[in-house]
């Protein structure tokens, strides 16, 4: 990949000029959903900062430094790097698969110290990395051809199977669907997804038993949550019961009695949105969801002014698993998708999810910094 100036290539900023260019609008609403994840999470511990706010705080705090780090970073510093990024981020995955932490019956974490890393999370960003890269070097003329995307499935395959063998079926949906959008916005023709998705329907019945037994009780208890109401199918009955005791304006700050009462599991991580939804009802949930709408169009607006694929392919890999974390989380709680674990963005407890998305943002940010550097599409 060339990646030196050339004749019209925008010339190096300065770091003020970078400053000027940051989209300061965008880092306040991605500042106030986290504010909102803090109130939730000081309701979710009942009045108090510790366990989970306190903590959260810190950790946005050093992710909003780390944003902005990434952000001032030449945007051809990316590109140069983004296979190392994804060896790297391949190479931490193997390390759980030999000696990671276990954590309720599964082993995605690496213990760190002071925070428990999980890798998958860390490989989400860097395939966008890559896969952007590849694309980026892609002839248009060549962009429909079956062989462009060999490359880009062997760099999904890999860590799916190691993410799968944590196990962690989310991650992996996750994975495939982000990589899906970014082949799409290169260019890749629609049937070609049409006959992808006809082949996951068919092998489905060969997967089925290649499931663990509880993920098979998930997709069950999917279908119908009152099979096993106190047992698979507690979290998404509890989590009903909270969205339909909130109404229209919600029980009021730290009123919920399903979240407060112990009803509701997981109100700090994966059901945050359910007790946000009791407290302050449909008025509160609609007004979060218009939110993270406003910060996907600042997104697409950015991608569509970039002067390089490189630069928008980024960007839509980025906003895309943000936007799949937002739909699959809203969606699993009201019953509408098998219950995955995937958090909120920047509202649920998380450390690791947290600061990449942080990084994620930092590198969408930094593509409408140096949205006027041009790069050379050249194989290699």
């Amino acid at each position: 990949m060339a990646l030196s100036r050339r004749a019209g290539e925008a010339p190096t900023l300065s770091i003020f000029e970078k400053l000027t260019r940051v989209n300061w609008g965008l880092l306040l609403l991605l500042t106030i959903i986290a504010g909102i994840g803090f109130a939730m999470l000081y309701s979710a511990g009942n009045g108090n900062w510790d366990p989970w706010a306190s903590r959260q705080m810190v950790r946005y705090g050093i992710g909003f430094a780390g944003l902005l780090i990434v952000a001032l970073i030449d945007i051809r510093f990316w590109i140069r790097y983004a296979y190392f990024f994804y060896l790297g981020a391949l190479i931490l995955l193997g390390v759980v698969e030999g000696m990671g932490a276990i954590g309720m019956g599964a082993r995605r974490w690496i213990d760190l110290g002071i925070i428990q890393l999980q890798p998958s999370e860390v490989m989400k960003i860097a395939l966008i990395l890559a896969l952007a890269r590849y694309f980026h070097a892609v002839p248009l003329d060549e962009i429909g051809r079956i062989r462009v995307v060999l490359f880009p499935l062997l760099l999904l395959v890999m860590p799916v199977v190691l993410v799968l063998r944590q196990p962690d079926l989310g991650t992996a949906i996750v994975m495939v669907l982000i990589t899906g959008v970014v082949i799409f916005a290169a260019g890749i023709r629609i049937w070609k997804f049409a006959l992808a998705a006809g082949v996951a329907l068919a092998a489905i019945p060969i997967a089925w038993p290649m499931l663990h037994e509880y993920q098979r009780q998930r997709v069950l208890t999917f279908i119908d949550p009152s099979r096993d109401p106190l047992g698979a199918g507690y979290h998404i009955t509890q989590s009903k019961i909270a969205l339909g005791s909130g109404g229209t304006v919600g029980r009021g700050f730290m009123q919920g009695t399903q979240s407060h009462l112990s009803f509701l599991p997981e109100r700090h991580t994966d059901f945050i949105f359910t007790m946000l939804a009791e407290e302050f009802g449909l008025v509160g949930s609609l007004g979060l969801l218009a939110i993270y709408a406003i910060i996907i169009l600042y997104a697409i607006a950015i991608a569509v002014q970039s002067k390089n694929q490189f630069g928008r392919l980024l960007v839509i890999g980025v906003i895309a698993t943000f936007s799949i974390y937002t739909t699959i989380n809203v969606a699993m709680v009201t019953g509408l998708v098998p219950v995955v674990g995937v958090p909120l963005p920047f509202v649920s407890y998380g450390g690791t999810s947290l600061l990449t998305l942080m990084a994620g943002f930092g590198l969408i940010i930094c593509v409408n910094v140096h949205r006027d550097t041009q790069i050379r599409r050249r194989s290699g």
